[in-house]
């Protein structure tokens, strides 16, 4: 998707989920929390913006451009943000309190989404949780869920795959799963089309 569609269209339809995401989660002022796949940093500045220390990571220079862009406009001090793969994180064994992922899974095929679930896991602290927010599988049967499906349908090639891998083999909790997450919270937004899940180890 192009980029000034992702911050003018999807930034927008998203604001209200990404508000909700630290209170949902239980994340704190002074908690070290990883946003994977931040693209134009908006979770990760709504982060900062609550006293976290709130690191993004993106393999995209041109959202990061953004993303350092809105850091700047909005003085978000708290808010860092690095070039880097989602499967080979630059971060140490245990180093987040939180780590989150939006949107950023169900256009993956299976293999990478894999090893960036496992990467997450592997900088969470023992005692700290996972945040995956995506679509809510089955996907909604309403205008939003319908609107959602052509949307990744026109976008198409290997991002629609992902798609379809994701909401056919089970969605977050396949993911779940796979990866051996015990899931603490799920909630839903956007009248259902969206779920939100915490997660530990």
């Amino acid at each position: 998707m192009a980029l000034l569609s992702y911050e003018n269209l999807i930034d927008p339809i998203l604001r209200s989920v990404r508000l909700s995401t630290p209170d949902f989660s239980g994340m704190q002022a002074g908690d070290r929390v990883l946003d994977v796949c931040c693209g134009t940093g908006a979770q990760i500045i709504e982060y900062g913006r609550r006293g976290i220390r709130a690191t993004g990571i993106d393999i995209d220079e041109n959202m990061l451009d953004v993303a350092l862009k809105n850091k700047k406009k909005l003085d978000a001090a708290n808010a860092s943000f690095f070039l880097a793969d989602a499967t080979a994180l630059p971060f140490d064994d245990g180093s987040f309190d939180y780590v989150s992922i939006s949107f950023a899974l169900h256009d993956k095929d299976r293999d990478t989404r894999n090893g960036v679930v496992s990467e997450m896991k592997r900088v969470i602290k023992p005692e700290g949780a996972l945040v995956f927010i995506d679509y809510r599988v089955p996907i909604s049967r309403n205008v939003l869920g319908i609107a959602a499906t052509a949307i990744e349908y026109f976008v198409g090639g290997a991002h629609y795959r992902g798609f379809k891998d994701f909401t056919g083999s089970g969605g977050i909790k396949k993911i779940l799963e796979t990866h051996s997450l015990k899931e603490e919270k799920a909630g839903y937004f956007k009248g259902g089309l969206v779920t939100m899940v915490k997660a530990v180890l």
